[in-house]
């Protein structure tokens, strides 16, 4: 006798650690740059440069690439965007890391303080958060038949399990000119500018996967002219396209990640295009999505949970085995406003830009869902009517919690909850206060890890003489309470289909109390 299996393909996070780091330095302004009066806005992001695995542990090496926006008073000037870098080597502890593995590591901010020293030094500090972790592929042996069944009895339970198809890398590029409207100046410099992604669907196709979304740009320039006006422009670019993958079919489940690509110095690639006429009044957008796609197939299987001889003695061999099945893909959304008072002279006069990141700082498994809270992180910058300060901007945070509807789901289960900013509005109520509204959107893809006992190997023997002896060739059975036809089969040597024959059922339905006519060899 001998298993018939069946490969089942999975993916699982197979080592995995989080560390945070700070990083701190002082950042001379260079001599091309005026002095410092005023710190405006300031943003940062995490560069991994290397990743290099050793034994349980990797070694890290990136930089934090950020960029400040200040005011200053010297004349002729008013804005002024400054960059720097921190770069760092981290020896980060991972349980059981080879140097052979694959390891992705991701660097995220978590706090940027920059604060004065004096018109020509600033200091920085800041801490990062670094994931890493290794995914792997691997394939659960799964018995899914007998050979050899004439001598056995074996059952099955039917699960739908949620195998892996397909797991690829692949880059997506949108590259657009967007020119300006007639009645704004030419640029005559950018001082800072924002590029977002929002709205990103993805379809997944026969031998190809389609996206969709809308990129939100916001630029703040300095224009042409004696006085150097500043502008901003805002602007939403809708995409779509393609990207292809081979084996891919429509009914698949899509798990797809993207980041953007950055410059040296941590943003998307925008910069300032001549238009036909010769004037600087185009914007040139090209940003590479690195997109990282997993795709999953539903399939039913039927696995043998169970065998037992009748005209010999099987012996199992079992071994425990986890199966993935889907709960569910959800997306959601949550409302969250509050307003924002002003502290200081000169009040608000203008809103010139806003800004706001959303961080997931707990996530827990509830009844028939999963629970996020964090805080929307809103930045925005604001003139005043302060002439000597004539540019300031205010921080908040903002609590959240939201519950995206998962049925079913337990705290074993996989469901790692992904959150952006879909819409943020910020808009003046008064010299002193402002009024924020935002939408957030949620969306997971949650995974059941079924857990069960599987069979492994089978032997089969002859059957004991005194097993046999003992056996009654005509019995009557009374049926107990928990009893079943394959149990009761299992105990007498003897195939469901005999013990069915002999009592003239049609199923395999009995009640306590039946009486069952059991013959050796029927």
């Amino acid at each position: 006798m001998e298993l018939l299996k069946k490969n089942i393909h999975m993916d699982r996070i197979s080592k995995e650690a989080v560390s945070q780091i700070t990083l701190e330095d002082d950042l001379n302004v260079p001599e091309n740059k005026p002095d410092v009066s005023t710190l405006n806005l300031n943003k940062g992001c995490v560069v991994i440069d290397e990743i290099r695995p050793g034994t349980d542990h990797v070694n890290i090496r990136g930089r934090l690439s950020f960029q400040i926006l200040y005011h200053t008073d010297e004349d002729g000037c008013g804005l002024v965007c400054l960059e720097g870098r921190i770069p760092f080597e981290e020896k980060m502890n991972l349980q059981g890391v080879l140097n052979t593995d694959n390891v992705t590591v991701e660097g995220e901010v978590e706090d940027l303080s920059i604060s004065l020293i004096n018109s020509r030094k600033l200091s920085v500090q800041s801490v990062v958060t670094l994931n890493a972790w290794v995914e792997e592929l691997y394939d659960e042996e799964a018995p899914i038949g007998v050979y050899g069944e004439d001598m056995a009895e074996y059952r099955k339970a039917s699960l739908n399990l949620a195998q892996i198809a397909i797991c690829k890398n692949d880059i997506f590029r949108i590259k657009e000119e967007i020119g300006l409207p007639g009645n704004y100046p030419n640029i005559f410099q950018i001082l800072w500018s924002d590029v977002n992604l929002g709205d990103v669907e993805f379809r997944v196709m026969s031998e190809k996967i389609q996206m969709q979304g809308e990129v939100h740009i916001f630029v703040l320039y300095e224009g042409e002219g004696e006085e150097h006006p500043v502008r901003t422009f805002e602007y939403n670019l809708p995409f779509n396209g393609s990207l292809d993958c081979h084996g891919s079919k429509e009914g698949m489940i899509p798990d797809i990640r993207y980041t953007a690509s950055v410059q040296e110095h941590g943003q998307p690639f925008i910069t300032v295009k001549p238009d036909l006429d010769g004037e600087e009044r185009s914007l040139g957008l090209e940003i590479v999505l690195n997109i990282s796609m997993k795709l999953y197939e539903e399939e039913n299987v039927e696995i043998v949970t169970d065998i037992y001889g009748v005209t010999s003695q099987v012996e199992t061999a079992l071994r425990p085995a986890g199966f993935r099945r889907l709960l569910a893909k959800v997306n959601g959304k949550s409302k969250v406003t509050d307003r924002i008072r002003v502290q200081g002279s000169g009040g608000v006069m203008q809103l010139l830009y806003s800004e706001g990141t959303v961080a997931v700082e707990d996530q827990q498994i509830v009844e028939n869902g999963i629970q996020v809270s964090g805080s929307l992180n809103v930045c925005v910058l604001y003139i005043t009517g302060d002439d000597e300060s004539p540019y300031a901007n205010v921080q908040a945070q903002i609590p959240y919690q939201y519950t995206l509807e998962v049925m079913g789901i337990t705290p074993r289960d996989m469901g790692r909850v992904h959150a952006q900013v879909e819409q943020l509005q910020v808009s003046m109520l008064d010299g002193e206060e402002m009024d924020v509204k935002a939408i957030l959107a949620f969306r997971t893809t949650a995974f059941s890890t079924v857990p069960m006992e599987i069979i492994q190997s089978v032997q089969c023997r002859e059957l004991d003489a005194g097993v046999i002896a003992a056996l009654p060739g005509m019995a009557i059975y009374v049926v107990k309470k928990g009893d079943n036809l394959w149990n009761i089969g299992k105990k007498y040597f003897l195939s469901v289909e005999s013990i069915r024959r002999a009592n003239g059922l049609e199923g395999d339905e009995i009640f306590p109390g039946q009486k069952l006519l059991l013959v050796k060899g029927a």
